[in-house]
């Protein structure tokens, strides 16, 4: 798959030089963005960009794509009062060849377009402006030129009159607070920024040359002093926990500082958006209940934005960008953003152990596994990844998110690589070994990559680390691109941790839901592998007879089922939404649900090789 992919985006890239073609920007010169939050009230602000020494017809457009999120999103529809002049202030003609863009010709090498863009949502994927604040994500607020990519950009923000708000950023600060600097379109857009009155706490961290790195987090929030200050002090716990993995932090640009741009207000989306030196979080909670996504998105600060698939470097705004490994870049984050929680105190060991088995319960039970590996699952993010669709899907039972299969094959490999090494290599030394060979090299420019990895490279490089070129195979084949699943009570048993029934005894007919109504239509698709499944059931279908008995209620379901046991066969009659009738047998079954628990909280002892092994596990890392 990563040969053919690379092959698919030479193709894609050689089509985008020849559009290009139409303005060569070969001279150079600074894009300068001025940016006036005219009326907050309203969520609209003006922008004003100009493009010099262009040759051609320039080609301006509005991404379709953002970092950090995999499927298409049309920022184009809050684009509005479009106009284009030259370097006289001459006016010109605009034709819009699609829905994305805008061509300007007749210019005199210097095209600047101003226009107004409307955005309500606080996020990591849109714009979010409010008399609090403007939230802007980059491809979502300003527009771009095709052939332009290499450019400089220069941006100028006019708060609104009389506000006290000032700009949290990763693009370059200048002598001028409100002026910042991107070296191209690639930092530019994986930079967002934040204008309010934020409040800011930060501290250091040092790598193991003595280099210092500032991590700073910006926070819009109903928030007291205190709860910053738990929000910071929980912040710190995760990062050290964090570089101690990788046993460095990278090279944040600019000058050293990474920066969390958090928003925690009543009106906000829920959301974590991982970029190259910072990352955006939000919420409608308090910022005391945020870490878990802070772990999670800063973990990312490695792996994804550094260390980085195909397919995603560099990035295409112009559409989805489609990689083999988000089950990686995403799942693997997963597994970290909980085992970070953990180790730094802020998770106990039994919730993360009972999110670690949430994982492996969803490749073991979902019948989405007997469609898709890993690698299958992450070509389907374009379609989930805040996506909307408005047929329904079958993805219920064809589908497991990326970040949950991820998740689960972490968590198999890192406790493999422990067990058959007696704890002495662990998902840790993997992750590292990564980290020098495709993250830290670095790129040609700030915000570009030079070595994205392949399957191959994944396949490789657990071979190198473990030292065993057959277990890897076997493990590479099997989990990482097959659709195996790990034992995980037999690996998770030397933790003490029992992977046991979820239900164990009890009769199951499949993970069937009544309507709202408490009647006995059902409300969800009907997994394929279920007893209701094989009997004919779907959705819409209303039961009227289980056992012989009629029903008109789920609580008269459940208590037929309850009277059951595992092997049991039972009648059953329903209703089609169509108003046919139709039934057949269902032969009952054990649900195959699991879960994770301490041997100690089942009525067990571990074993003080049990304890010693939990520890290493998910006891911190960081001095």
């Amino acid at each position: 798959m990563g040969p053919r992919q690379l092959t698919i985006r030479s193709t894609l890239g050689a089509l985008a030089i020849a559009a290009a073609a139409l303005a060569q920007p070969q001279t150079g010169g600074e894009i300068v963005y001025k940016v006036t939050i005219s009326a907050p009230e309203h969520h609209v602000a003006d922008i004003d960009v100009t493009f010099p020494n262009v040759t051609g017809t320039l080609q301006a457009r509005m991404s379709r794509s953002s970092p950090g999120r995999y499927a298409v999103h049309e920022f184009a529809k809050n684009v509005f009062d479009v106009h284009a002049f030259d370097g006289r202030g001459r006016e010109l003609k605009i034709s819009r060849p699609n829905p994305y863009e805008w061509d300007v010709a007749g210019h005199d090498g210097t095209v600047r377009v101003a226009y107004r863009i409307y955005g309500d949502l606080v996020d990591g994927t849109y714009l979010g402006i409010d008399t609090s604040h403007a939230h802007m994500n980059m491809p979502a607020t300003f527009m771009w030129a095709r052939g332009l990519d290499d450019r400089p950009a220069r941006f100028t923000f006019t708060p609104p009159q009389g506000s006290n708000w000032k700009v949290a950023t990763q693009l370059y600060p200048t002598g001028d607070p409100w002026t910042f600097t991107a070296p191209n379109l690639q930092y530019m857009m994986d930079s967002p920024t934040e204008l309010s009155a934020y409040a800011v706490r930060q501290f250091t961290v040092k790598n193991p040359d003595g280099k210092t790195f500032r991590i700073r987090m910006a926070v819009h929030a109903e928030a007291s002093d205190q709860d910053l200050d738990f929000y910071a002090a929980g912040v710190e716990k995760i990062v050290k926990e964090a570089g101690a993995v990788y046993g460095e932090f990278p090279e944040y640009e600019p000058n050293g500082t990474y920066t969390f741009l958090a928003d925690y207000l009543p009106w906000d989306g829920g959301d974590g958006m991982e970029h190259r030196n910072s990352t955006v979080v939000t919420g409608r909670g308090s910022v005391r209940g945020a870490l878990g996504t802070a772990s999670h998105e800063f973990f990312h600060c490695w792996n994804v934005e550094r260390i980085r698939p195909q397919g995603l470097e560099p990035f295409n705004f112009e559409d989805a960008n489609l990689t083999d490994s988000l089950w990686v870049a995403e799942g693997f984050t997963q597994y970290y953003g909980t085992l970070l929680m953990a180790r730094a105190g802020l998770f106990t060991p039994k919730q993360a152990i009972s999110s670690f088995g949430s994982l492996a319960n969803a490749v073991v039970s979902e019948p989405g596994r007997g469609f898709n590996s890993p690698v299958g699952m992450s070509h389907m993010a374009p379609f989930v990844d805040a996506a909307r669709s408005i047929d329904p899907t079958n993805f219920s039972n064809t589908f497991i998110s990326y970040y949950t299969y991820g998740g689960a094959v972490a968590l198999g490999l890192d406790l493999s690589l422990r067990d058959r090494s007696k704890g002495a290599l662990t998902l840790d030394d993997f992750m590292r070994a990564m980290w020098r060979k495709y993250g830290k090299p670095g790129g040609p420019q700030p915000g570009l990559g030079a070595h994205p990895y392949s399957l191959a490279d994944l396949h490789d490089t657990l071979a190198e680390v473990s030292g065993d070129r057959a277990f890897a195979d076997d493990f590479f084949g099997r989990y990482m691109i097959g659709r195996d699943v790990v034992d995980y009570a037999h690996l998770l048993q030397r933790a003490g941790v029992l992977f046991r029934p979820h239900s164990r005894g009890r009769a199951w007919i499949g993970d069937v839901r009544g309507g709202m109504d408490g009647g006995t239509r059902i409300s969800t698709l009907v997994a394929q592998g279920t007893p209701a499944f094989d009997a004919g059931l779907d959705q819409d279908d209303q039961i009227t007879s289980l056992g012989g008995r009629t029903v008109t209620s789920w609580a008269q379901v459940q208590q037929i089922l309850a009277s059951h046991k595992p092997g049991d066969i039972v009648r059953v009659e329903f209703r089609r939404r169509t108003g046919a009738t139709a039934g057949g047998t269902m032969t009952l079954k054990e649900d195959p649900s699991r879960e994770a628990a301490f041997l100690e909280d089942a009525g067990g002892r571990p074993t003080a090789e049990q304890v010693a092994f939990r520890q290493a596990w998910l006891g911190s890392r960081a001095k």
